[in-house]
Parts: C-alpha cells; sequence; structure tokens
C-alpha cells in the first residue's frame, strides 16, 4: 500500500476537499480488497456498503475518489508494482526498467487469485476499465515514448523510425506472455534480452553494436 497517495498525486486536476489522510486511505483501499475478497463482484461494491464496511461515512470517500471506478483503479495499483524509478544512465537501461515493471505485474497476476479476478471484472465494466486505462495504462506509455524520443534526441535510436509503432514492438512481446500466454515463462533476465533483440535493428548504423 506504500506510495498510494503519491501514485495519486499525479492525477491531472486540482486536489479535491480537506487534505487527505495515507492512513484513512488505506484503511479503504483494504477495506475494499476485504470485500473482494470475500467473494463481492465489483458491480455490487456500492459506495455505501465500502463505507459500511471501513466504519467512516461516505462523504470521507468521495472527498478522496469521485466514484468507485477511481477507487477501484487504486486498489488495483495498490496489488501491483510501483512506477520504476528510471536509471536514466541510457535509453536501452531505461527500457529495461519499464519492461521489469510489466514483468513483475504478470508475475503477481499469476500469483495472486484476487487481482486475477479483478482484472477479468474489469474488462466486463467499460467505466472501470477506462478509468484504469486512462489513469495507468496511457501514462506508462507515454513514458515509454518520452524514453524512445530522448533516445532518438541522444542518438541511440534510428531517426526514421514511427515512435508509436517502436512503443509496441518493445511492450508486445512481454503483454503476450504475460496476457495471451499465460502458461508462458517469465525468467529474470528476460526483460533485457527483449530489449536487446528489439535494439539491435533500431540503432543508427554508425553506432556500435554492443
Amino acid at each position: 500500500m506504500s506510495g498510494l497517495t503519491d501514485r495519486r498525486s499525479t492525477r491531472e486536476g486540482p486536489p479535491r476537499g480537506r487534505p487527505r489522510s495515507e492512513a484513512v486511505e488505506r484503511a479503504i483501499v483494504d477495506g475494499v480488497v476485504k470485500l473482494l475478497e470475500e467473494g463481492v463482484p465489483l458491480a455490487e461494491l456500492s459506495i455505501e456498503r465500502i463505507a459500511r464496511t471501513v466504519g467512516v461515512g461516505k462523504a470521507t470517500i468521495y472527498r478522496r475518489w469521485s466514484g468507485k471506478e477511481e477507487l477501484f483503479v487504486d486498489v488495483v495499483r495498490a496489488a501491483e508494482p510501483p512506477d520504476p524509478e528510471l536509471p536514466g544512465t541510457s535509453m536501452r537501461d531505461d527500457l529495461v526498467a519499464l519492461l521489469e515493471q510489466l514483468r513483475e505485474r504478470g508475475l503477481r497476476a499469476r500469483t495472486s487469485a484476487l487481482l486475477h479476478n479483478v482484472y477479468a471484472q474489469m474488462k466486463s465494466s467499460p467505466r472501470i476499465w477506462t478509468a484504469y486505462h486512462t489513469t495507468v495504462v496511457e501514462p506508462r506509455r507515454r513514458l515509454h515514448i518520452q524514453v524512445l524520443r530522448r533516445g532518438q534526441e541522444n542518438g541511440e535510436l534510428r531517426t526514421d523510425v514511427d515512435i508509436d509503432v517502436i512503443t509496441d514492438m518493445f511492450v508486445a512481446p512481454m503483454l503476450v506472455r504475460t496476457v495471451m500466454r499465460p502458461d508462458a515463462d517469465l525468467p529474470q533476465g528476460l526483460s533485457e534480452q527483449i530489449v536487446d533483440t528489439v535494439l539491435e535493428g533500431l540503432r543508427p548504423v554508425s553506432s556500435p553494436s554492443a
């Protein structure tokens, strides 16, 4: 749960209501997790039920989240690996750090029945899936793009390639293994292997191949 407030602070827009208490936020998120572990479907988790479980007023929740969709996204984020701190030493090292987060996320989703169940339910709820995509998936993709653009500016990546397509080329192999091939191995070193393999054909011709 550590870092929940920090991760939420990156959202656009001014903070709502009174200053947030991380302890209260943690209790609310833990309350949602408790209900999910008891088998309560997302569709049946109302703000009123969550407030009753945690022992707080509904207003306490609404001061922190606009609705249950936004709250559920934070519940999932709290169970995922934290956003990586990029080394900043090279484009290659930053890409490895980003893919390593995806690998760790895949491992957690496989070993956590709760996460596996919640991901499945989120995809059946357009509002929750859209909220997750907007606040989690899109910012991560933008970070990938920023790293690749810096690589072009620094001469680490060819300038005649489409950054959007290249982003997919780096991320897709890990997503295939974590989403479409749930029995595929996710070993240590996989992130480095993917990045180095893709980069082999994307470095400027004049750059060293190593």
